[in-house]
């Protein structure tokens, strides 16, 4: 049986990568917290924790880590269901990709009730992994199959289109937007994870075409870059629709849009407790995203 006050300790220094900073989310003193993760960890015989700047958990750790945080979801939901209230705010953590955090899961976060996020920001096409691994209790993925243990529901598609700077179109697409200027022309990508600009050349050309781009990290800086003039790339639309009605994005193609379907995964185990949180996902993706049905992933949606 496990002594839960040294299970929030390890949670703690984990969660916050120091044994200073989890003594002070606990209110207790540093040396406590390393007594009660020693305590654990002589009564286990294993390492949970490796020390370091910042201290980092071990696989068992990890796993402990990640029991820790479904008992607190399901312990908030029977006391939920018993009439005792709410109880402390349990810790969520989720996978969700960097364009629906700056589009329409902010709203789905505060429209969950009292419960704190820890967000975990992957590629759609890679936050699953998140959660096959265990390492999260939900995620936001263009992976539309079920993950074991899992269930899933269809949240609806993300559309995007290929912005520029009106100066970056005359310079690099004065005589269209072919395949030739699409090689010469520098482009905008997230990280190496990020294959929208490509599947958008392709879905236009028919042609694998890998142009020079630059590497922005984030979503705000995607429309930044692009508005600067830096090159093209792929944002979505209810993020930049401003820009292009007042003419300071174009589009590189008129109405030629790219949607990605997205899915919201969450732990069977977990499933009950993290209601509000399913249905305010649910209820703020009806607001931002197409209908399901749109989209393939990789295929171009002509709206003429």
């Amino acid at each position: 049986m496990f002594d839960y006050a040294q299970v929030a300790a390890v949670e703690a220094v984990i969660r916050t990568g120091s044994f200073e900073k989890a003594a002070r989310h606990l209110a207790i003193t540093p040396s406590a917290v390393s007594q009660r993760v020693r305590q654990l960890e002589e009564q286990l015989g294993i390492i949970l924790i490796v020390r370091g700047q910042p201290c980092v958990a071990t696989p068992a750790g990890e796993r402990l880590f990640r029991h820790a945080e479904e008992v607190a979801l399901m312990e908030r939901g029977l006391s939920r269901e018993l009439g005792l209230g709410e109880g402390p705010m349990p810790m969520l953590r989720i996978a969700v990709n960097a364009d629906s955090l700056a589009t329409w899961f902010i709203e789905a976060m505060a429209g969950a009730g009292e419960c704190l996020f820890d967000l975990v920001l992957d590629d759609q096409d890679h936050s699953a992994d998140w959660l096959r691994r265990g390492e999260v209790r939900a995620a936001v993925s263009a992976f539309s199959g079920a993950v074991q243990g899992c269930d899933v529901k269809p949240l609806g598609a993300l559309r995007y289109i290929a912005t520029a700077s009106p100066a970056f179109v005359s310079r690099w697409f004065a005589e269209g937007v072919g395949r030739q200027a699409l090689a010469q022309a520098p482009c905008i990508t997230f990280n190496a994870k990020d294959a929208l600009q490509t599947r958008w050349i392709e879905a236009t050309t028919g042609q694998r075409i890998d142009p020079p781009t630059h590497w922005l990290p984030s979503s705000q800086a995607f429309v930044d870059g692009c508005l600067a003039g830096l090159g093209w790339g792929m944002n979505p639309l209810n993020l930049v629709s401003d820009l292009i009605a007042t003419g300071r994005l174009v589009p590189l193609v008129d109405n030629a849009f790219l949607d990605v379907p997205l899915f919201w995964h969450w732990s069977r185990s977990v499933g009950k407790a993290m209601m509000p949180v399913t249905q305010s996902v649910q209820q703020a993706a009806r607001g931002a995203l197409l209908p399901p049905g749109y989209g393939s992933g990789t295929s171009l949606t002509e709206m003429r």
